[in-house]
């Protein structure tokens, strides 16, 4: 058995669809089972003992018509037996359709139910123990006899990569007796991204109520976004800050964040990947992002707040719509909404 899953695009939604690989590989052991995903996102999924290759989607093939159609053809050659495609977009409908796959598998789309042998409808109430994210994934895998069950996504690391990021971090004097919070300080975009002041109060409050240590979660090209932030927290609290020790790979990253206590700030992929290495986290919602889709396992060790909890009358409409109104909506979402919540996560 042959079976290909494929999920583009961002890191969150690679690791989440992840999970499928662990109720595959138990309906079958000896399948191969490969994942095609983009190219920047495969350290994520690094080392999964349940995913036997990758496809890699190049932004060159992104970019180029005939290379997708070129890649699309590369994939009929492999002659998978199921293709799950979770991605559901253009480019996935066109590999669908071109794998020749017996059993082809989606969500539901009007315009798209012909490249399909199944068309999945997405529900669109959880049931308050995950997020649609697992639920609607795991709804996939019905059509092979295999019932929804909530597997939480992974992420694996060696015991070389932990020892290394715990060397790093002793390096820079950090002190393993203290607090050491890392802090998702910037989203992956303008509109998924709490305004810099209001950040600012957030880690002074972590600071002031923990004497915590904290860790910026950067990469070089946003260096000037986050000294930005730096330099908005109070003088007390940037004494706090290691600035400069950060992982300037997505595995380095990971290594160093396993030795937090905690990962608050921004909702996104770094939320999702504290939460697959068992590290407790505080997420910070978008105005216009549906927080029931992407609160994965919400309990005692992951909370969350969106803007919508606190000021309901505010939505009239689904949160999606909301999208170019964002910035203003986060400037009605001020720390004080949820601080004492804040505190209570930090005891």
């Amino acid at each position: 058995m042959k079976i290909l899953i494929i999920q583009q695009k961002m890191i969150g939604d690679v690791l989440t669809s992840s999970i499928l690989f662990e109720a595959l590989r138990l309906k079958y052991p000896k399948g191969q089972l490969d994942y095609l995903i983009n190219e920047h996102t495969v350290a994520v999924v690094e080392n999964n003992p349940n995913i036997d290759n990758f496809l890699l989607f190049t932004k060159e093939t992104e970019r180029s018509k005939a290379k997708l159609l070129k890649f699309a053809k590369s994939v009929e050659n492999k002659k998978y037996d199921i293709v799950i495609d979770v991605y559901s977009k253009l480019s996935s409908n066109l590999i669908s359709l071109f794998s020749g796959a017996k059993t082809k598998i989606s969500y539901h789309k009007y315009y798209t139910t012909l490249f399909y042998h199944y068309n999945i409808k997405r529900k669109k109430n959880n049931n308050g123990k995950t997020g649609l994210a697992i639920i609607n994934r795991m709804q996939l895998l019905e059509p092979l006899g295999i019932e929804t069950t909530f597997i939480k996504p992974k992420i694996y690391l060696t015991e070389k990569e932990i020892s290394t990021g715990k060397d790093f971090l002793i390096k820079h004097q950090i002190d393993f007796n203290k607090p050491l919070y890392m802090i998702s300080v910037l989203g992956s975009g303008e509109k998924k991204t709490y305004p810099f002041s209001y950040m600012a109060e957030v880690i002074d409050t972590i600071v002031k109520e923990t004497s915590g240590q904290i860790l910026f979660n950067y990469i070089p090209k946003q260096e000037t976004e986050a000294k930005t932030i730096f330099d908005l927290c109070k003088p007390e609290t940037q004494k706090n800050i290691y600035f400069h020790v950060f992982g300037k790979r997505l595995r380095a990253f990971l290594a160093i964040t396993y030795h937090c206590d905690a990962l608050i700030g921004n909702e996104g992929g770094a939320i999702n990947m504290a939460k697959a290495l068992n590290i407790k986290t505080f997420a910070i919602y978008s105005p216009w992002i549906d927080k029931a889709t992407w609160n994965l396992f919400e309990n005692n060790n992951n909370a969350s707040v969106h803007l919508k909890d606190f000021k309901p009358e505010l939505y009239t409409k689904a949160e999606k719509k909301y999208k170019k109104e964002a910035p203003a909506l986060y400037k009605k979402f001020e720390p004080q909404l949820f601080i004492n919540k804040l505190k209570a996560f930090l005891k």
